[in-house]
């Protein structure tokens, strides 16, 4: 890898939604081959399925808080396409009017607000919407960290991380088959055992490589993985 190439803003924002692919890999979670609708692997979708952006401190949801708390529905309008704008703006003055009947109301009217911008924001993105997710979920390194590079102003830990993990998974995958590469042309039995390790590796690098040579994009890693096909 050139360290040139780490200063290239797409190439990073590749490595990030290339961490979770090398993350399910390690935990064996990612069972390459065995793809829905000839698209990626089930594994992949439902583990990418946790996102942080339906969840009661995600980014979504903490805006719209804050469009009830200053009653400007703009707050939370970036999130969803501007064909939905109506939509939330209709939800938007309904939670207001409901907000002023007391507590219990005003509870209810926000969790309502939250729950019409996260589902239309996720629509947007192509991705189904399942409910609220509890504060405070486990997302692990990545999303955490690139949320704090934006904060601080710098990806270096970001690249780091990324770098990190991304050599780990290469060299184990690379291991495992360079190590089954040589048998008898008549051992048929260590002949499957090196397609087993062929396999994923090829897989490993092949979906690392259009991961970090195509430029990302917003829609929801659900909705892209379906455009990918595996062997």
């Amino acid at each position: 890898m050139k360290l040139s190439r780490l200063s290239d803003p797409l190439f990073v924002t590749g490595l990030v939604l290339a961490l979770p692919l090398m993350i399910l890999d390690r935990f064996d979670l990612l069972p390459f081959g065995a793809g829905v609708d000839g698209g990626a692997p089930a594994g992949l979708l439902l583990a990418w399925g946790i996102s942080h952006c339906d969840t009661l401190d995600g980014p979504v949801v903490n805006l719209a808080r804050k469009a009830l708390e200053t009653g400007n529905v703009n707050q939370a309008l970036p999130w969803v396409r501007a064909s939905d704008e109506a939509e939330i703006k209709t939800a938007f003055s309904h939670a207001i009017a409901v907000r002023k009947l007391g507590p219990q109301a005003r509870e209810l009217a926000d969790r309502h607000f939250f729950e019409t911008v996260v589902r239309i924001h996720r629509a947007g993105e192509g991705a189904p919407f399942t409910g609220l997710k509890a504060a405070g979920q486990d997302l692990g390194p990545a999303v955490p960290a690139a949320d704090q590079a934006l904060e601080n102003g710098s990806v270096e830990k970001v690249v780091t991380l990324l770098t990190d993990e991304l050599n780990k998974g290469i060299h184990r995958h690379f291991h495992a088959a360079v190590e089954r590469k040589n048998f008898a042309v008549d051992d048929v039995k260590a002949g499957r055992r090196f397609v087993e390790a062929y396999v994923p590796y090829i897989h490993y690098v092949e979906r690392l490589w259009q991961t970090i040579s195509s430029e990302a994009h917003g829609h929801h890693p659900e909705a892209a993985a379906r455009q990918h096909h595996s062997h």
